[in-house]
């Protein structure tokens, strides 16, 4: 297979990616004729002529045809295959970081689309807090033994906001360590914690999402469920800082649910290298079966953005003022937290 094409990441296409736009791109590559483009008038003109001489325009090929004209399962095979095409071709780019758009939106959102729409059946609100062009960083409460939360409210905003945003997450140090999932998540468009990266992509005009609860979120026993952990030193809040972007507070009731942590097998933990070994009331006692997460619904909602572009850059160093915008940032979420549970009918429905 071909090696994909590199751009840089401050490239201007990597800031202007809209999914219209794209479909728009991909639909010309397969219907578009050689030659050059002409103004309306005179493709008018031309087509007039054509008609009074009996001549037309040579006929397009088979898979052209089909996917320019043809009934929907001709369209969607045709798009296929072109797409096939290009990823044997290597006629694809990823930026430095790794991230591939195409092979996101066509093949790992709709991977993902099922499980967000079907099973867990996620209800968005707020979506439009979310800046519709520039820099944001989304944070966000973290939990569900395993990280699901986060690939949930990638789904959530690349199918919800009306710009068709991306959302860039930044994951631990553990994702990129594990065959086959450090592959997939470069190319879904995460990247390594840490604020370089961050402020990289921030600057960029990416949206970014952290969970700065980390292992201490997501691992935490069922008995502690919606309770906050702490936000570490308040490092994203520094970085947005420092990129200038408005931090976007989001709240996701549902995923604490999914797998309930009763118990944690920390000398097995130890041995396979992770943070914890979760016991759950299926798991591993069900054996595979008890890998399933439970059904649950849940509900994403993003908060009124907290500005920072109005602090002078030397903010960044204040720990006053990071401490008290990390703790406000916290306080929101809890907050939405308690508001949605109070809303919620049921764990299930």
């Amino acid at each position: 297979m071909a090696d994909a094409k590199v751009i840089p990441f401050d490239d201007d296409r990597s800031r202007a990616r809209r999914r219209p736009v794209r479909a728009e791109g991909e639909a010309a590559a397969v219907r578009a004729l050689p030659g050059p483009q002409q103004a309306p008038e005179e493709a008018g003109e031309q087509g007039e002529a054509e008609r009074l001489s009996g001549a037309g325009p040579e006929p397009a090929p088979e898979p052209e045809r089909a996917a320019a004209g043809g009934s929907g399962w001709e369209r969607r095979l045709a798009s296929g295959l072109a797409f096939l095409r290009r990823r044997v071709t290597g006629e694809y780019e990823v930026d430095e970081f790794g991230y591939d758009e195409e092979l996101t939106d066509q093949v790992l959102m709709s991977l993902l689309r099922p499980l967000y729409e079907k099973y867990f059946r996620v209800e968005v609100k707020g979506v439009e807090n979310i800046p519709a062009e520039g820099g944001a960083l989304i944070v966000a409460n973290h939990s569900g033994t395993v990280p699901l939360d986060g690939l949930m409210m990638q789904v959530a905003v690349h199918d919800h906001h009306p710009a068709g945003r991306h959302l860039r997450l930044l994951a631990a140090d553990l994702v990129f360590v594990l065959p086959v999932v450090n592959e997939l998540a470069r190319k879904a468009g995460h990247t390594l914690a840490c604020a370089e990266d961050a402020e990289r992509l921030l600057r960029a005009g990416e949206i970014v999402g952290v969970m700065p609860e980390g292992f201490k979120g997501i691992g935490k026993p069922f008995g502690e469920r919606y309770k906050l952990q702490r936000f570490g030193r308040g490092g994203f809040v520094s970085t947005a800082l420092r990129a200038g972007v408005p931090i976007v507070p989001c709240s996701i009731v549902g995923a604490e649910e999914i797998y309930p942590m009763l118990g944690n097998a920390k000398t097995l933990a130890r041995v396979l290298g992770f943070p914890y070994f979760p016991l759950t009331p299926t798991f591993p006692w069900l054996g595979p079966l008890g890998a399933l997460p439970l059904p649950t619904k849940w509900t994403i909602q993003f908060g009124e953005p907290i500005e920072t572009d109005s602090y002078a850059p030397e903010a960044a160093e204040d720990p006053m003022l990071m401490f008290n915008l990390t703790d406000q940032v916290r306080e929101q979420i809890q907050h939405t937290l308690y508001k949605l549970l109070v809303e919620r009918r049921s764990v299930f429905f």
